[in-house]
Parts: structure tokens; C-alpha cells; sequence
């Protein structure tokens, strides 16, 4: 209501914020949560947060009728952006999705909790193996990665993802580890690229 005439602490001395420590999931601490898992389907959706990279609330939604199984791909409006996506799958993925309903809800159960429960249980698994600093979260970051290490076109990461920006997408795949090839090694892999479509 302005009855001080300043400020008790000038906006310059606020402490800094600190945001919590983001990380990607690893492929041993998601195989470790995996094979741990004897819920079939808790253990299908962690698969499928590995494989898709999709924010939790749009892969718990997932229905049988989202796959197409003559393209091999799956398709779904995000929650968050109503953004449609269409997503091909690989032969992981796909053997995930046989064992899963073919109609109706993927993740009957997971679909009717919180988001906040399906993370307290995420990390009461994470808990009970000693690992530290991850969230379901985490498997979008971990897509991501896994995609600038492997070379996957920015575009396409950033659209299966969902990220508008690629300033956002960047910020996700920031930790991952390149591998580059030698200049050298490079131009002779895309000479012999070009000679082959010749």
C-alpha cells in the first residue's frame, strides 16, 4: 500500500535465486529403474518416457488408437502447447507399445493420477535404488541429449519435443557429450555420400 517510503531491502541486495540442478536421466539408471519395476504397466510407461521423450502427462494419456502400427508411428496432441505430433517409432518402442492394450488407454491407472503422484512414485523407485537428481522430467532431457550426440537434426529434435524455441531446446540438450569426427574423416564420408547418389 506505499505506507514506506522505501523499500526495506533495495531490489540490487535480493539474494540471487538458485533453480534446482537439472539433469538427464542415464540409459543405467533407466535400465536399473526398468528391471526393477514389477508393475507391467509403470514399467511400460518409463519405456516409453525413454524412447519418446514426451512430457509425462502426454504419455500417460497415450491410447492404443495414437499408434499407427503400418507407419510405425504414434500421434497425440500435447497437453501442454495442443500442438499435434507424430512421432515414428523404432523396433524398441514398438515392441513397448505389442505389450500394451491395443484400444483404449495405454496407461489405464497412470492416467487417472496426478501428475504429482505419478512423479512421488517415480521418485520412491529412484529412492530405494540411491539415485540422486532426477525426475520423470529427466527423460525429456535425456531425449534430448541423445539426440545432439547422436547428430539428429536440431529441427527435428526441437519438433518432437514440442519446443518452440531453439533457444529452449538448447538449454535442454546443453550436458550432451559430442564425439566429433575429424575434419578429415568427415569430408570423406560426405564424398563418398555423394558419389553413392550419383
Amino acid at each position: 500500500m506505499n505506507w514506506l517510503p522505501r523499500s526495506i531491502i533495495p531490489k540490487r541486495q535480493w539474494p540471487a535465486v538458485q533453480f534446482k540442478e537439472k539433469r538427464a536421466i542415464t540409459f543405467d539408471e533407466h535400465q536399473a529403474i526398468v528391471s526393477r519395476e514389477r508393475n507391467p504397466e509403470r514399467q511400460g510407461f518409463y519405456e516409453l518416457c525413454w524412447h519418446l521423450g514426451g512430457s509425462q502427462g502426454d504419455i500417460a494419456c497415450l491410447m492404443g488408437e495414437d499408434v499407427d502400427w503400418e507407419s510405425r508411428t504414434i500421434s497425440f496432441t500435447r497437453k501442454k502447447t495442443s500442438v499435434p505430433v507424430i512421432l515414428h517409432l523404432g523396433e524398441e518402442a514398438l515392441s513397448v507399445l505389442k505389450d500394451l492394450a491395443s484400444e483404449g488407454c495405454l496407461f489405464p491407472y497412470l492416467s487417472r493420477v496426478r501428475a504429482g503422484d505419478r512423479a512421488t512414485e517415480f521418485k520412491q523407485r529412484c529412492r530405494g535404488l540411491g539415485i540422486e537428481g532426477v525426475s520423470l522430467h529427466s527423460y525429456r532431457y535425456a531425449w534430448a541429449e541423445r539426440a545432439k550426440a547422436c547428430g539428429y537434426p536440431e529441427r527435428f529434435a526441437q519438433e518432437a519435443l514440442g519446443h518452440n524455441s531453439a533457444a529452449v531446446h538448447r538449454a535442454y540438450a546443453k550436458r550432451a557429450k559430442m564425439k566429433l569426427p575429424s575434419l578429415e574423416e568427415y569430408e570423406k564420408k560426405a564424398a563418398s555420400l555423394a558419389a553413392i547418389k550419383r
